[in-house]
């Protein structure tokens, strides 16, 4: 089997933001994580539980979850990529916008769609003539390139982006084997910190997050019913189909529009009291 080849789950998330904008976004998913910086402006999650134990969502699913939260929470791009025995793949999501993938079999074959591909070059703000032709080769057949390769060969477009994943957190390795190499490179560990701690947390990410200019006064007050507005029917959806990671982007939401404007009424109170 090439190096490279798909043997067992595993999964790296990506996100266009520091280290310092994800960490308390990623504390909020409730699943114990390893945050290292992937270059410049971007950041890199690696799992560090135990991944999709059985009767679980399979691992796009899942993967397709925490990216929505973390795009939700930071205002950023977050890019999944997953891996299991028997496919492999990315999927981008972006804000509020519906979520863009593609995926290959385990042995390279294509199986998605090649507009997923023009989708993501746009949304990145990726060239479009050479990097859309790379990303254009990568779904065509290829005998000698298996899904691990095509992975990389991903990262290989996104590096015109700034992103350089820590050497080792190699696309189609083994989850074990990604947390490993992940501490021994020094990886900070982002944990939930409970429910007090994460009152503290979302108000943190409100502050530092794109709101932060929001997060008093008129527009504060509209922005934070508009996230208890969104939040509501996503968390929802998330405990109805039973997806940890859209719930966890239903929850961040509905936090950020409560802590937006229970921080609007207690700044203008305190300054009332001046």
């Amino acid at each position: 089997m090439p190096a490279a080849a798909v043997a067992a789950p595993g999964a790296l998330l990506l996100c266009r933001a520091e280290p310092a904008v994800v960490r308390p976004v990623a504390q909020l998913l409730r699943e114990p994580m390893l945050l290292a910086s992937a270059g410049e402006g971007w950041s890199v999650l690696v799992p560090a539980g135990r991944l999709w134990p059985a009767g679980t969502d399979p691992v796009d699913q899942v993967l397709a979850g925490w990216a929505g939260a973390v795009t939700v929470g930071t205002g950023r791009p977050a890019i999944a990529l997953w891996w299991d025995g028997s496919r492999a793949g990315y999927t981008l999501a972006s804000g509020f916008r519906r979520t863009v993938g593609y995926v290959w079999l385990s042995d390279g074959t294509p199986a998605g769609e090649s507009e997923a591909m023009h989708t993501f070059a746009d949304r990145l703000g990726l060239d479009p003539v050479h990097d859309a032709a790379a990303l254009d080769a990568l779904t065509r057949p290829d005998p000698v390139a298996d899904a691990g390769t095509r992975l990389i060969g991903l990262l290989a477009v996104l590096a015109r982006t700034g992103v350089v994943v820590p050497a080792g957190l190699t696309p189609g390795e083994p989850a074990e084997r990604l947390r490993a190499v992940a501490s021994a490179r020094g990886a900070e560990t982002v944990e939930w910190p409970g429910r007090r701690d994460a009152v503290r947390v979302g108000l943190e990410a409100v502050e530092r997050g794109p709101a932060g200019p929001w997060v008093r006064g008129p527009k504060a007050r509209l922005l934070g019913a508009a996230q208890l507005a969104a939040g509501l029917p996503l968390t929802v959806w998330g405990l109805t189909r039973r997806s940890g990671g859209w719930t966890a982007a239903g929850a961040i939401l509905l936090a950020h529009g409560a802590l937006g404007l229970a921080y609007d009424r207690l700044r203008a109170r305190a300054d009332g009291d001046d």
